[in-house]
């Protein structure tokens, strides 16, 4: 019966994860336009670091180890008429490509569904086996 709870955890984790993810690629693509002056730093884009929990034999998971950020200096992007524009007419942007994003975006959500999905699969097991047990 262990094994079915550490497949659920197994599976949680994963969830957690992916989700993390997702919240991090929904930000970047919400700061994807965000216009700084160029004497600051542009949006840093936010990548979710994640690393296998190892137990000595098969794994218990994935964990989120930490956040990395994209280039602080992002690009410049000659709009003399935005208020933001120094003397030469530059502005900051983030450096996000948005089609990039977007396939990672679709990668997170995958994985998200493949974690629920062996959620699924797991209840249902679990759900046999008292069937069996009663029967």
């Amino acid at each position: 019966m262990s094994a079915v709870f550490e497949a659920l955890g197994i599976s949680g984790s994963g969830m957690e994860v992916h989700q993390a993810w997702m919240d991090a690629i929904s930000d970047n693509l919400a700061n994807v336009n965000t216009v700084r002056p160029t004497s600051q730093a542009a949006f840093q884009a936010r990548y979710v670091v994640a690393a296998g929990v190892e137990d000595g034999s098969t794994g218990l998971g994935v964990t989120e180890t930490g956040i990395a950020l994209g280039d602080p200096n992002g690009r410049l992007v000659y709009s003399p008429q935005h208020p933001m524009a120094d003397s030469k007419g530059y502005v900051r942007l983030p450096d996000i490509d948005l089609g990039e994003q977007m396939s990672t975006m679709i990668m997170a959500q995958r994985g998200y569904q493949a974690n629920i999905s062996n959620v699924d699969r797991v209840k249902e097991t679990y759900q046999a086996a008292i069937q069996m047990g009663r029967g």
